[in-house]
């Protein structure tokens, strides 16, 4: 584990501090505060504890919730619903089990590795499906990413002024990033208390995106400061945060928006949905054309960027390649799915999410990920098409919904869990499959209705 004694003072007093959390405020307000809280502040630290899985800051979170919500709020358990839409999260959770057993690595290896992925991405989802569960909560949803993206502005600043790591400072600990990796464009990239300054450049787009949203469809002021002084702060954050592919995602995310909300159509998100999909099948098939893809980049684009590319789309071929011998349930764990020289050397290099879920539990495994991830936003596309989507309530419904899926897109080329975008996806799922009249809603005294 490491670091100092604060980093075990954080971790184990969190359950606590989120108990009284719930007790001090409304519990869908208390559990966006507790989540998002955790996330941004809490360390990068992993406890082996016997018979739970790692106990992370999202473990911590996530154990903090659901005690607290026994305790406080049980109705929330006893009012979900199972639905079609959360078929997927179910097959996700349960493939590691599948994968073991198929491997012959036995039904204990299949448990715990269950239980972590139980604790990862289906708990976050299942919070989202009992207290995400009506367009109001989303819009909390929205407000608190925002907020905390804010938060944020004074520790970016301080880690790009003075090349120094609030982590360290903190925790007395490093999370593992590369050092090389800090410095961007002739300056530091921050990361604060997130494991990687990736990581941190999708915090930003997405509180970006969502104050955008915010302001939009309304919001003037916010802690009585207007929103245009808060946009611009936060704005010139995520340029010094110096993240090429968070600056391309909100690129991207916010000419989706503009063409949804000014042309009433979603087409690039769709477009986008079925392109992360395309390239997934490419992918599992073998049928990726890496060649042409680094001939045409190497027209563009500096001789730096494209070897990195190519770098990557090496290890993912080679890598596809091993999995593609277990195509259906993968090889399990153990490091089985890793390439290896004849000296028992690992020469494989994984950098996406996607390959490494491919490796570990085939196919299968990617597909239910891919689903559980991408179907809440086509499910809500479907029922609130985007000629709602600038109406104040629904719109930042949709903006999760994009930013979810510039999340999956991301996937595709780095392994960034972040259990927020399951919190959110699993909020969509609930508005998406609610009863006519329970996603109807009414806004400044207009009834708006799914199609």
């Amino acid at each position: 584990m490491g670091g100092n004694a604060f980093v075990s003072l954080m971790m184990f007093s969190w359950i606590p501090a989120v108990l009284y959390i719930f007790r001090r405020y409304p519990s869908r307000q208390a559990m966006i505060m507790s989540f998002i809280f955790a996330w941004l502040f809490l360390p990068v630290a992993t406890f082996k504890i016997p018979g739970i899985p790692a106990y992370t800051k999202m473990s911590a979170a996530c154990y903090g919730i659901l005690i607290a919500t026994f305790l406080f709020d049980p109705k929330r358990i006893s009012s979900f619903k199972f639905s079609w839409v959360d078929i997927p999260i179910v097959l996700w959770c349960t493939s590691p089990f599948i994968s073991s057993v198929v491997n012959d690595l036995g039904a204990y290896d299949g448990f715990s590795t269950t239980q972590t992925q139980i604790v990862t991405w289906g708990v976050p989802y299942f919070l989202g499906r009992i207290y995400l569960n009506s367009f109001a909560g989303l819009r909390q949803l929205a407000i608190g990413l925002f907020i905390g993206g804010l938060i944020y502005i004074p520790f970016c600043w301080y880690e790009s002024r003075t090349f120094s790591s609030l982590h360290i400072l903190v925790y007395g600990m490093n999370t593992g990033r590369d050092a090389s990796q800090s410095i961007r464009y002739g300056g530091y990239r921050p990361q604060v208390f997130l494991e990687h300054g990736l990581m941190l450049g999708v915090w930003l787009m997405t509180a970006c995106i969502m104050g955008i949203t915010l302001w939009r469809t309304g919001a003037k002021r916010l802690f009585n400061q207007p929103m245009g002084l808060l946009m611009a702060l936060l704005l010139i954050t995520f340029i010094i945060a110096r993240s090429t592919g968070a600056y391309t995602l909100f690129l991207l995310g916010l000419v989706i928006l503009l063409v949804a909300w000014y042309l009433r159509t979603a087409i690039l998100l769709w477009i986008l949905i079925l392109g992360i999909c395309w390239y997934l099948y490419m992918g599992v098939t073998g049928t990726f054309p890496n060649k042409q893809v680094i001939d045409t980049l190497s027209q563009t684009f500096d001789a730096e960027r494209v070897a990195s590319v190519k770098f990557r789309f090496d290890n993912e071929e080679i890598l596809g390649a091993k999995a593609r011998e277990r195509v259906i349930f993968g090889w399990g764990g153990f490091g089985r799915n890793r390439v290896f020289d004849e000296y028992g050397k690992d020469i494989s290099i994984t950098d996406s999410l996607w390959i490494i879920v491919f490796g570990l539990q085939g196919a299968y495994g990617l597909a239910a990920l891919t689903s559980s991830i991408l179907l809440p936003v086509i499910s809500f596309c479907i029922r609130y098409p985007a000629r709602l989507w600038l109406r104040p309530m629904v719109a930042p419904a949709a903006s999760l919904a994009v930013c979810i899926t510039l999340y999956m897109f991301d996937s595709v080329l780095n392994a960034m869990v972040n259990p927020i975008f399951m919190l959110a996806a699993g909020g969509l799922a609930t508005v998406s499959v609610q009863s006519k009249q329970a996603s109807t809603v009414q806004i400044n005294g207009q009834m708006v209705t799914s199609s």
